[in-house]
């Protein structure tokens, strides 16, 4: 069961591998155009893996950031992790011990799977989460390093690297639109994040956006589920 969950996790994630590295490689990158050696690429990947904090993380501690000014980023940035662990929780009950890992190396493309991945028998639930976790921290750690020692030996303009991370969620919400039939979670996203961000700013757009989608998707909760009820019942 160990080895057919194993298998399983990395077939999975191989997509995300060929992401992973390139995004790391582009962060290893930047950080090394910026005067930071390839350790920082090691210490912040392996304590961080938070993809788009680490390459904000990089103008902070360029531009002399305090500590609580940073912290204070990291959150916003990341806060969409709250509204994915709520939707996790039943999935990762009785976890144990791996659950503070799972819970730390909770990303987004990791929650994209373990959301709409159905396993088969024989797969076991919770080290399938476990080496899909870890194997996808390790595709960014390695990617990261990488890039640290190549930005030393091969130095190039690092201009635009850090649009990687919205390539890939531009990339992550075209395969979920052409890999499911229900569109208006999808457009909701869209929409409410626009109105947002014109009402709120950048800086201050993100929480809202959040909170008014999920109240959103709460309230269209039976809408949105009758479509899965209606396939698996035709199954």
């Amino acid at each position: 069961m160990t080895k057919k969950s194993f298998l399983r996790a990395f077939r999975d994630s191989l997509p995300i591998m060929a992401g992973y590295l390139a995004l790391g490689i582009g962060y290893g990158v930047l950080l090394q155009s910026k005067g930071y050696s390839f350790w920082w690429a090691i210490l912040m990947s392996v304590t961080m893996f938070a993809g788009s904090g680490q390459y904000a993380g990089v103008d902070f501690m360029a531009s002399g950031a305090s500590l609580l000014s940073t912290a204070f980023m990291t959150l916003i940035i990341n806060c969409r992790h709250f509204f994915y662990g709520v939707s996790l929780l039943k999935k990762y009950r009785g976890t144990g011990l791996a659950k503070p890992y799972l819970i730390f190396g909770l990303t987004d493309e990791t929650y994209s799977i373990t959301a709409t991945t159905t396993l088969e028998s024989g797969v076991d639930p919770k080290k399938y989460y476990l080496f899909l976790t870890a194997l996808n921290h390790s595709y960014w750690i390695t990617g990261c390093v990488l890039g640290a020692v190549l930005g030393m030996f091969l130095p190039f303009p690092s201009t635009g690297i850090d649009f990687a991370m919205t390539a890939l969620f531009i990339v992550i919400l075209t395969e979920q639109w052409l890999s499911n039939k229900e569109h208006l979670p999808a457009i909701l996203g869209v929409a409410t994040t626009a109105v947002c961000l014109i009402v709120f700013g950048a800086e201050y757009f993100i929480i809202p956006a959040l909170l008014l989608i999920s109240a959103e998707l709460m309230l269209l909760r039976k809408r949105l589920e009758k479509p899965a009820d209606e396939v698996s019942g035709n199954d």
